[in-house]
């Protein structure tokens, strides 16, 4: 692929887009509400920002500093999210936070992380520790959570408590390692009741049916980044090496379920079975990991290709031009768990199948611009 092409597309989202209805929001559209503070808009953003510190282009950064810069108030409260709503998710926009501080040292945003930090410090818990996935799933520890928390908290004790919460950090990775993790397959279910009640969980295991693409995505970008945000010392060095281990081995048993075009199935566990399909947003988020953790020395070079391979091939079966404009399809809008009055989000195949496959979302979108910094950086594309 050329870069001038990837770049084009990048440019065409930034240009449809307003800072109150970004164009890759589409559960934001169709509910037609303004974006507010979500992980949706948080995934988009950060990919915004690692393509400026790849490029320099200064159009990544103004856009990702206005659309920030536009929830936040001088005080440090942001429009549109809630803290008392105990939804784990909006922690994970709360990351841009960090790097916009660093670039441009707005003391609002600093003040911002606080405001979001307050909400990490009140996060309800698992009887074993972990934060519930939100307030109205209680009890519940969701896969993909784990990306969006626990980045941002080990960042949050790293530059600005000392490491006070470190060993909360590794024991919640632990537990999900523990109770959520197959060890026939080596990959993580979807998503855990501790208290073995809701109707989706076994109720021996409290665990969710399947194996889900895009959740197992969110957890190896969890691993990873954790990972990166992390200065154990000498103190946590035994906690974060078998941190990087646990991530060493959840590559290693992804890569016995990619398929031969690169991507990943919707349910990977699952290939040949009815309608499963060849889904974008796990298999981008797979491709950045694999790349970015054979860059930083944590996986084995040999691995690179399988993170080239996916990201060319959702480039050759999804990224396609219509009317003269690029189009990423092959996109799960969204797949969830319950809650107790919405039995149709039952973790059964037949579900995972029934939600909408779309195109243009940062779910999907994102990821993909995140793998394109680590193919930038290796030199991959023509100019």
């Amino acid at each position: 692929m050329q870069m001038p092409i990837f770049e084009k597309y990048i440019g065409e989202l930034i240009e449809k887009s307003t800072l109150d209805v970004p164009v890759w929001n589409i559960e934001k559209a169709k509910s037609k509400k303004g974006s507010g503070w979500n992980y949706i808009d948080g995934v988009m953003i950060m990919a915004l920002l690692e393509i400026y510190n790849a490029t320099g282009e200064t159009k990544y950064y103004d856009f990702a500093d206005a659309f920030i810069d536009h929830r936040v108030s001088e005080d440090g409260t942001i429009s549109g999210y809630d803290p008392q709503e105990y939804n784990i998710d909006n922690v994970n926009a709360g990351k841009t936070l960090f790097q916009l501080y660093a670039i441009n040292g707005k003391e609002k945003y600093r003040k911002a992380i606080d405001t979001i930090y307050g909400q990490v410090k009140k996060q309800p818990r698992t009887a074993e520790g972990n934060f519930w996935h939100k307030k109205i799933y209680p009890n519940q520890v969701w896969l993909d959570g784990m990306y969006m928390g626990q980045p941002f908290y080990m960042e949050y004790e790293t530059k600005f408590n000392n490491k006070e919460n470190y060993k909360d950090i590794f024991s919640q990775f632990a537990n999900v390692y523990k109770y959520m993790r197959d060890p026939v397959t080596g990959l993580y279910y979807h998503g855990y009741d501790a208290s073995k009640s809701i109707f989706w969980c076994d109720k021996e295991t409290g665990l969710s049916k399947n194996f889900w693409l895009r959740a197992l995505g969110w957890y190896g970008m969890a691993l990873l980044d954790t990972i990166t945000k992390c200065e154990p010392g000498e103190e946590y060095r035994e906690e974060y090496e078998n941190l990087k281990r646990v991530f060493v081995e959840f590559m290693e048993d992804m890569l016995g379920f990619q398929d031969g075009s690169g991507l990943w199935y919707q349910l990977p566990a699952l290939p040949g079975k009815g309608e499963n399909y060849l889904e974008t947003s796990g298999s981008a988020i797979m491709s950045y990991c694999i790349m970015k953790g054979v860059r930083l020395g944590f996986l084995p070079e040999e691995y690179r290709e399988h993170g080239i391979r996916a990201f060319n091939g959702i480039c050759d079966k999804y990224l396609k031009e219509k009317n003269g404009e690029l189009s990423l399809g092959g996109i799960c809008l969204v797949a969830g768990l319950g809650p107790e009055d919405n039995t149709r989000r039952d973790g059964s195949f037949e579900y995972y199948m029934s939600e909408p496959v779309v195109e243009d979302d940062a779910k999907g979108v994102g990821p993909l611009l995140l793998a394109y910094t680590e193919m930038r950086q290796l030199d991959k594309f023509e100019e």
